[in-house]
């Protein structure tokens, strides 16, 4: 080692002797603390953190802003989708048990979520970040020309499956190109998973409101109920449109962080100079900063054959096994599971079912005609905007933060679920269900940037595969539940209310506040 490197890796010591324990405040540099993950890609995850805070916040960055939203917004717009047209091809197709259908999504949105979680470790961001779409686009416009129930099951399975993916991959990816002082642009993603609510809604109303059956239709034809289809088209087309605009129109780089941590150090390099120049600013990142970092003897695998064996050893649980390296460690990605896990039943049992929830509920109260029914479903939606927006917001607060936020707004969501069953007619139902959306999309918005924030990028996407495979696994016996419960009573939704209220309880144990740090 030359005089200039030891100097280097000196100073790196020097750095890293700092926070052995979680600090509170700007002082501490990451959200987990010193010691937890492997030293030599600590050492090396800092100086790149360093290196993307140097370049701030810049024209590439904005760029990912735009095109991962589309993954954020696909990833609500989809199980809208399949809320929406869940009331008319019952009453076409008249299946003996209709919550089959949020089976087969749910199904669906697990296996993506493995796949496409556990992957993107393996073989990378890229091809994950821009596949799902297309694969989405394609299967939801076929799935327009569906004939009978079970082929409508099948395409929202398989559409389902690239749905499934979005969210681990493009919160990975996008929180390993942030600067630390940034970060707070994850939770602002969710702008577009509110604004995608929006727009199914809006597009649905004149569709589904004109163009499908009326719930109280005794014979409901394929011609009389043609809504959905159009609907279906409508939706796999706007997709379509953000896949290309997504693989043609942008040049998205590897996460340096992912390629350190697979031996890459060179492209890792690269790729922050390549970031730099697209921001027009320089970076004086070198490979000698990142070798400094390693002890002596060490051996950072990079040929061709160990690229092979790497690949071959990522399929194994060393990933899994990270996560759970201490027991602070452990607890934490358990506690995360759990929260993703009791959200993940709690909210489809309830949004999956709301239009027909409205429906039925609303003949009770003798104005359910299918024009209200979607435009409450639009007026619910519109609620979702400033609830992304608040969460942007209250996740900054000193002394509240990521935790405060998530277990405020879990908690009054379920409380306000409560509070529906008290609906006398349809406007005070629409005014729990309104109160609902704004908190459940402050929720989701919190919960969707702390939870990347709390996994080191080389088990990042491992990490979002757990908490995304426990909430699709919970998602799954929603409509089990449902098939069993009769939604034409309150059961579904206070037990809807009830989990929410556990998973707030549950998130303020969780021993990381990633508030004011950077993520690994």
């Amino acid at each position: 080692m030359t005089e200039s490197t030891a100097e280097k890796g000196n100073g790196h010591e020097e750095q890293q002797q700092r926070g052995e324990e979680v600090a509170i405040g700007v002082e501490d540099v990451s959200t987990i603390p010193k010691g937890t993950i492997d030293p030599v890609y600590e050492a090396k995850a800092r100086v790149l953190n360093r290196a993307i805070q140097d370049i701030g916040m810049g024209w590439y960055q904005w760029q990912l802003f735009i095109v991962v939203g589309f993954g954020w917004a696909s990833d609500n717009l989809w199980p809208i989708v399949t809320s929406l047209i869940f009331t008319p091809i019952s009453n076409e197709f008249h299946p003996s048990r209709p919550p089959l259908l949020s089976l087969a999504q749910n199904i669906g949105l697990l296996a993506g979520a493995m796949f496409w979680g556990f992957g993107c470790d393996i073989f990378g961001r890229r091809w994950a970040f821009n596949l799902t779409l297309g694969l989405t686009a394609v299967w939801g416009m076929i799935a327009a020309s569906a004939p009978n129930f079970a082929a409508i099951g099948c395409f929202a399975a398989l559409w389902s499956f690239g749905v499934g993916g979005n969210l681990p991959v493009d919160s990975a990816i996008f929180l390993e190109f942030l600067p630390g002082s940034h970060q707070y642009l994850l939770t602002i993603l969710s702008i577009d998973w509110a604004i995608a609510q929006v727009i199914a809604n809006l597009v649905a109303w004149p569709l589904l409101g004109y163009m499908t059956c009326q719930q109280t239709d005794e014979d409901c034809t394929r011609g009389e109920n043609m809504g959905w289809r159009y609907f279906m088209v409508a939706m796999g087309g706007l997709t379509l449109l953000m896949f290309i605009l997504r693989f043609f129109c942008f040049s998205i780089y590897e996460s340096p962080k992912y390629l350190m941590g697979k031996g890459l150090d060179e492209k890792a390099v690269h790729v922050v100079h390549e970031v730099a120049r697209r921001n027009k600013k320089s970076s004086s990142l070198t490979i000698d900063d990142l070798r400094a970092c390693e002890p002596d003897g060490y051996e950072n695998r990079a040929t061709a054959g160990d690229a092979v064996k790497r690949k071959l050893e990522a399929v194994n649980l060393t990933h899994i096994r990270s996560l759970f390296a201490t027991r602070k460690l452990a607890y934490s990605t358990a506690a995360l599971m759990l929260v993703w896990a009791f959200i993940g039943l709690g909210y489809p049992l309830y949004n999956a079912f709301l239009p027909y929830i409205q429906a039925t509920r609303g003949v009770d109260f003798g104005d359910g005609s299918t024009y209200i029914t979607y435009r409450n479903s639009l007026i619910i939606a519109v609620l979702g905007v400033p609830g992304a927006l608040a969460g942007g917001v209250l996740v900054e607060l000193p002394n509240f933060g990521r935790k405060g936020a998530l277990s405020v707004s879990t908690v009054l969501t379920g409380v306000f679920l409560y509070g529906s069953t008290t609906a006398t007619n349809s406007s005070s139902l629409l005014g729990w269900n309104c109160a609902y959306n704004f908190t459940s999309n402050v929720m989701y918005a919190v919960l969707y940037a702390f939870t990347p924030e709390l996994f080191p990028t080389k088990d990042r996407g491992t990490g979002n595969a757990l908490t995304a495979t426990a909430n699709r696994i919970f998602g799954i016996m929603a409509p089990i539940i449902a098939m069993f419960a009769n939604l034409q009573t309150s059961a579904p939704v206070y037990t809807s209310g009830a989990l929410f209220i556990a998973a707030g309880l549950v998130v303020l144990t969780l021993p990381f506040e990633s508030r004011g740090k950077a993520s690994l």
